[in-house]
């Protein structure tokens, strides 16, 4: 089981500057994917599919969306050691908390072609989940993070972070309702490069993430906009480099 990064439970905001050496450039979006399984078809271990990642100097941040009892750590083929990110947030809206998200991170990772990052299902092999995989390239710090449950609406509303300097930002939306199709798009100049929006009839577990580059220092939110509404577990991330 990965060692635990320690944060509020709520809105929380942090720094965690432990990392490489800088490499002289800022940090900027890697490699991405989001493996999803949906409801009584998953199938243990959950995996990422392959992507290429740097050899060294990038951070990598995983998350685990779905059942509680799913709860052993992420794994990857390349020996990394993953930290979880603050405590395990359980889903809102009527799931007696069955299900949550958990987020893991790497500082300071190891990579290189056809990398995958698994989830062992120890508590519901054939139950949904969904899998971000995100690299952020000459990172080592992650500056700063929110982590908050907007609640219910048309319009749901990250925390802030602050940088000192050129950053990466990760915004990640997990939405709470027993819908299966739906939108989910975010503001102030985020991108969305990974979703799951358009559910099966067996259901899944709803996720969006988005990333925007910033060059200077300042303090950054994003609000997503979505339709039905809904409440949303929500995360910021803002990397920088050593």
């Amino acid at each position: 089981m990965p060692a635990t990064l320690l944060l509020a439970a709520a809105t929380t905001s942090a720094v965690l500057a432990q990392g490489i050496p800088g490499s002289g450039q800022p940090p900027s979006l890697g490699a991405h994917t989001l493996e999803a399984q949906s409801e009584g078809l998953g199938t243990s271990p959950v995996a990422t599919l392959p992507v290429t990642t740097q050899a060294r100097g990038s951070s990598l941040i995983v998350f685990n969306g779905g059942y509680l009892s799913n709860a052993s750590g992420p794994e990857d083929n390349y020996g990394n050691h993953w930290k979880q990110l603050g405590e395990d947030v359980p889903f809102g809206n009527g799931y007696g908390d069955r299900f949550n998200v958990k987020a893991y991170v790497v500082l300071e990772a190891k990579g290189g072609p056809d990398h995958t990052v698994s989830f062992e299902k120890n508590g519901n092999a054939e139950g949904e989940i969904s899998v971000p995989f995100i690299e952020v390239k000459h990172a080592g710090v992650l500056k700063d993070v929110s982590q908050n449950y907007a609640p219910t609406g048309l319009v749901m509303a990250s925390g802030k972070v602050t940088t000192t300097g050129p950053a990466t930002l990760i915004a990640v939306w997990w939405g709470d309702g027993g819908i299966k199709r739906m939108t989910a798009v975010p503001n102030n100049g985020f991108s969305v490069i990974d979703s799951y929006l358009k559910l099966p009839d067996n259901s899944g577990v709803q996720c969006a993430v988005a990333y925007r580059q910033v060059d200077t220092a300042g303090t950054y939110s994003v609000s997503w906009t979505g339709a039905p509404a809904q409440g949303a577990i929500l995360w910021l991330l803002a990397f920088q480099s050593k």
